[in-house]
């Protein structure tokens, strides 16, 4: 089968990077966490004071530090997936948390943001073979990926999956809470001025709302299958 490029965009929380990372794993494909970059660049901005106090980024004083902003990624032999590290340190954690969550979105507009972070990962993707998923990687990132999907679920199951993820990992938040952030998080992503969230013309719709991982992961694989085999 050819290799290829995979897009998997959507809304936050819809369960994007849990089935790129099954599928990358699946088919010996590079994955790549875009979200992750977000949520690294924000650690950083959140850890050097470069929020004003309504929570909007000063964005001369970040624009001054993205040349210290180094977001790699190491595969992770135990938990099967690659974590993410800034400037060298293991941050995976830190990412995920809701503080982290509650800023991502503004910094994601930032126009020298997403353009450094869009280099980037269009220089991983140069040989296909890879999954990335994110908000704009079929629209703006891989226009000319041979698969992309778009991922949606209702706003308080995604609500209720982040809140089963933070338990787990021993960082509980209110569920009221998580909900208004991803109903916030929506509203940005979807009318920011540099790269808005939005399906792509030729991507297919996975609405999973009431499936489960096992069923989305079948789902997307036939797909994979469908698009590699094709001539």
């Amino acid at each position: 089968m050819k290799k290829i490029t995979i897009a998997i965009d959507g809304y936050s929380s819809c369960g994007k990077s849990t089935m790129a990372k099954d599928l990358a794993r699946r088919i010996g494909y590079v994955y790549v966490d875009t979200g992750a970059m977000y949520r690294a660049v924000t650690l950083y901005a959140l850890r050097n004071g470069l929020f004003a106090e309504d929570g909007s980024v000063l964005t001369e004083q970040l624009e001054k530090h993205m040349g210290n902003i180094n977001i790699t990624f190491q595969f992770n032999p135990e938990t099967q997936k690659p974590d993410t590290y800034l400037n060298g340190e293991l941050v995976e954690k830190e990412i995920r948390s809701l503080e982290v969550s509650n800023h991502v979105s503004p910094i994601a507009a930032v126009p020298f943001v997403r353009t450094a972070m869009v280099a980037q990962q269009q220089a991983m993707g140069q040989e296909g073979g890879i999954v990335m998923d994110g908000r704009d990687i079929g629209t703006t990132v891989f226009p000319q990926a041979e698969l992309k999907i778009f991922v949606t679920a209702s706003a308080e199951v995604r609500a209720q999956r982040r809140y089963d993820e933070l338990v787990s990992k021993g960082m509980p938040e209110p569920y009221e809470d998580i909900l208004k952030n991803v109903e916030e998080r929506d509203y940005i992503d979807t009318h920011r001025e540099v790269s808005p969230l939005r399906q792509a013309d030729d991507a297919l719709l996975l609405d999973n709302s009431h499936m489960t991982i096992p069923e989305q992961n079948e789902w997307v694989m036939a797909r994979y299958l469908e698009r590699a085999s094709e001539d």
